[in-house]
């Protein structure tokens, strides 16, 4: 079992080090708290364990359905969009006034996640096969597979929050508001990725 799980670790680890919107999202409050990529990762795993037990009794065909993956990237590019908007709104609040976001992390990791259309597509995927391979190991596996996988995001998320609180005295104004400005952008653009890319697999 042990090198299943070291592939687990690297294919985990390098999906959640990759700069997304969950990112994006955990970047923007760890600047209130220390404990928000703890809290976004927490809220991850509230869509994605159901998720995981889902697929392996045999329900993943339907998040590769197209006309589910096109409603979700319509539904999830609009949420992004809008929280995106929401972000630039807000960063003078955020930084001159010690205000955070009117989400929290939790709620922001579940929103994250479920409104992801790749998210789901690569756990129809990739992450299929994934489980497949640790249900071979009888009832312990899926288990293992799942703390497995939520430790790398848990621990990947926390060291990036830790970092920016801890480090966020040393930022100037410009420099803070910036990356809010950076982190709704991403969002936005995240937001249109979503809509278009749905719509062109539907064409």
């Amino acid at each position: 079992m042990l090198p299943i799980i070291l592939s687990v670790l690297v294919i985990s680890l390098s999906g959640v080090m990759m700069p997304g919107p969950m990112f994006a999202m955990t970047v923007a409050k760890s600047y209130r708290s220390p404990w928000a990529g703890a809290k976004v990762a927490i809220g991850h795993a509230i869509i994605e364990v159901p998720l995981i037990l889902v697929i392996y009794f045999g329900f993943a065909r339907f998040f590769s359905n197209t006309t589910f993956q096109l409603v979700l990237s319509l539904l999830g590019g609009g949420m992004l969009i809008w929280m995106g908007i929401g972000m630039f709104r807000a960063r003078s609040e955020v930084v001159d006034s010690g205000k955070d976001l009117r989400y929290g992390a939790v709620t922001a990791g579940i929103v994250m996640s479920a409104i992801n259309p790749f998210f789901l597509l690569w756990w129809a995927t990739v992450g299929l096969l994934l489980v497949k391979k640790f249900a071979d190991f009888g009832t312990i596996g899926i288990p293992i597979f799942i703390f497995t996988h939520w430790v790398c995001d848990l621990v990947w998320l926390s060291i990036v929050s830790f970092v920016i609180y801890r480090t966020r005295t040393l930022w100037g104004r410009a420099f803070q508001t910036g990356v809010f400005i950076v982190c709704s952008l991403l969002l936005l653009g995240f937001g249109g990725w979503f809509i278009v890319s749905g719509i062109q697999q539907m064409l």
